[in-house]
C-alpha cells in the first residue's frame, strides 16, 4: 500500500505531515504531497546475495587513471572548468563522465553558449557526436539559433545532434542509443517521467531526472551539461540534492546593459573554484575576451581627471579595472551619489571618509562613480582608487599615478590587501609606475597630501 509524504520544494526536507512553513529552509508554502509506494521487507542482506558481496580495496592497490580532458574552445570556459596537472602539457577543459550543472538568470547566455560548444565541438575539424536535449524549444528554434551563430553552410558538416523532448525516459533511451561524446540538458526543470506524481520541476521529478542522468554518464564516460534555472533570489531552483549531485556547479552573471558575462565556479570537483571566465555578448553569440585589461581600461593615453585604475582579483587572475569619477556641485537637498559597479553603500562611506580625514567637502556635491567595461566589484581593494579619482575630479587634476591599490578604514587608514605584490606587479607590467597603496601612506591625507600638496 501506497503512503503519503511531504517534501519541501526548496530544499528537499521530508515530513510525514504538512506544514505551512518549512522547519529547515524557513519558506512558506513549499510543501508538496508525494506518494511513496511500499517497499518489501528484505532480509540482512537485502536483494544481495552474500556471496555476492564486494570487498573494499586498499587505496594503494587502486590503480590510478589519469583524467582525460576535452577543450570547449574557449580558452575562458577551459580556465573555469580547470585543468589535469600543473604541468606545462597539462590539459583543460571537460573531464570524461562529468556532471556539470550550468546556472544564471533567464536570458543571460547559458543556452546559446552551450549551443556554441555544441557547435564548436561537433564541426568538420573536431568531428565529435553532440547530443542536445531540450525541453525548452523545439528542434526549428535551436536551427534558428545555431544558423545566427554559425551560419547555415557550417550546419552541413556538423555531427550535432537535436532532440525535442520532456520525457526523460525517453531521453535516457535516446542517449544510450547514440552514445554521443557529449550530452545537453536544457533544461533539467523541464524533463519529467510518468513513472512518479508531481509536475517538472518538483523535488521528486528532479531526483529522478538528475539520477539519470547521473547513472548514464558514470556508466558510459561522457561527460553531461545540465541546465539549470534560478529563484528570484539568484540561487540554483529545485532542491540542494541537485547541487550535491553534480561535478561542477557553475554560474553565468553579468548585466544585460553591457553584455559583460563572467562565469564562475561554485563547486568544482576537477578543478580550483576561483577560477572565472569573462565573456560579452555579441550579435552571433558569446565571445571571449582575448585583452580583459583592453575591455576594463579606457585606452586613451592622455591623463583627465577622475579617472584611476585598480587592480582587483577574480579569482586567480588580477585584473585592471578603471574606475570614472564625475564631482559636480548639486542643486538638490540630498545630492546624488550614484554607482555603477561599485555598491552604493561602500560609496557612501568612502565619502564619509574623504570628508572628514581627507578635508575634501563634497557633502554639496553630485557624486558619480562608474566601473569602465560594467565590471562589478565586490572587493575593497579598489576603495583607494574610487576615492583618489573622486578626489581628482573634485579638484579637476589628473592624477599623477593612475593605479591605485588598497583598501580604506573608517578612521581613514590604508589598509593592505591580499595578493598586494602580485597587483602590484601586474600593474607594473602594463606601465604603471609607482602604484599607490598602504606603501604609499599611512592614512588616505598621506596619499592626497603626496598627490596634490593638500595639508590635511
Amino acid at each position: 500500500m501506497a503512503k503519503t509524504k511531504y517534501v519541501c520544494s526548496s530544499c528537499g526536507y521530508e515530513s510525514g505531515k504538512w506544514y505551512g512553513r518549512c522547519p529547515e529552509c524557513s519558506n512558506w508554502n513549499t510543501f508538496e504531497e508525494v506518494t511513496v509506494p511500499d517497499t518489501p521487507k528484505k532480509g540482512r542482506f537485502g536483494s544481495v546475495n552474500p556471496s555476492q558481496l564486494l570487498t573494499p580495496q586498499k587505496i594503494s592497490s587502486v590503480k590510478l587513471i589519469s583524467e582525460s580532458r576535452v577543450s570547449t574552445g574557449f580558452e575562458e570556459f577551459d580556465r573555469v572548468l580547470g585543468t589535469s596537472g600543473f604541468s606545462e602539457k597539462s590539459s583543460a577543459g571537460i573531464v570524461a563522465g562529468s556532471i556539470i550543472l550550468l546556472s544564471g538568470d533567464p536570458g543571460i547566455g547559458k543556452s546559446t553558449i552551450l549551443l556554441q560548444l555544441a557547435l564548436g565541438l561537433s564541426d568538420a575539424v573536431h568531428k565529435k557526436t553532440v547530443l542536445y536535449i531540450t525541453g525548452e524549444e523545439s528542434e526549428h528554434q535551436i536551427k534558428m539559433r545555431a544558423t545566427r551563430i554559425v551560419g547555415d553552410e557550417e550546419l552541413g558538416n556538423s555531427n550535432l545532434l537535436i532532440l525535442s523532448t520532456t520525457d526523460i525516459d525517453m531521453a535516457a533511451e535516446v542517449m544510450i542509443a547514440t552514445k554521443p561524446d557529449l550530452v545537453i540538458v536544457d533544461s533539467v526543470q523541464t524533463l519529467a517521467t510518468s513513472q512518479l506524481p508531481g509536475f517538472a520541476g518538483s523535488v521528486p521529478q528532479i531526483r529522478y531526472v538528475t539520477t539519470r542522468v547521473v547513472s548514464f554518464a558514470k556508466t558510459n564516460n561522457i561527460p553531461v551539461f545540465l541546465v539549470g534555472h534560478v529563484t528570484k533570489e539568484g540561487i540554483v531552483a529545485g532542491p540542494m540534492l541537485l547541487s550535491h549531485m553534480v561535478d561542477t556547479v557553475l554560474y553565468l552573471e553579468g548585466d544585460q546593459l553591457t553584455g559583460t558575462r563572467i562565469l564562475r565556479a561554485y563547486k568544482n570537483r576537477f578543478g580550483d573554484t576561483s577560477e572565472v571566465g569573462i565573456f560579452v555578448m555579441e550579435e552571433k553569440g558569446l565571445t571571449q575576451i582575448q585583452d580583459v585589461e583592453g575591455f576594463f581600461m579606457n585606452k586613451q593615453d592622455e591623463k583627465v581627471p577622475g579617472s584611476c585604475v585598480a587592480v582587483v582579483m577574480e579569482g586567480s587572475r588580477p585584473l585592471l579595472v578603471e574606475l570614472q569619477a564625475l564631482v559636480v556641485p548639486s542643486t538638490l537637498s540630498f545630492p546624488r551619489r550614484v554607482s555603477t559597479g561599485l555598491a552604493d553603500r561602500r560609496l557612501e562611506l568612502l565619502l564619509a571618509v574623504i570628508q572628514k580625514y581627507a578635508k575634501v567637502p563634497v557633502e554639496r556635491m553630485d557624486v558619480f562613480v562608474n566601473i569602465v567595461g560594467g565590471l562589478k566589484i565586490s572587493e575593497t581593494a579598489a576603495d583607494l582608487a574610487a576615492a583618489v579619482s573622486i578626489i581628482s575630479s573634485f579638484y579637476n587634476k589628473p592624477l599623477p599615478h593612475r593605479a591605485a591599490i588598497g583598501e580604506i578604514g573608517l578612521l581613514g587608514e590604508l589598509k593592505i590587501v591580499p595578493n598586494l605584490d602580485k597587483r602590484i606587479r601586474e600593474a607594473e607590467k602594463f606601465g604603471f609606475q609607482n602604484v599607490l597603496s598602504a606603501k604609499s601612506g599611512k592614512f588616505l591625507y598621506n596619499v592626497v597630501q603626496n598627490m596634490y600638496g593638500k595639508k590635511s
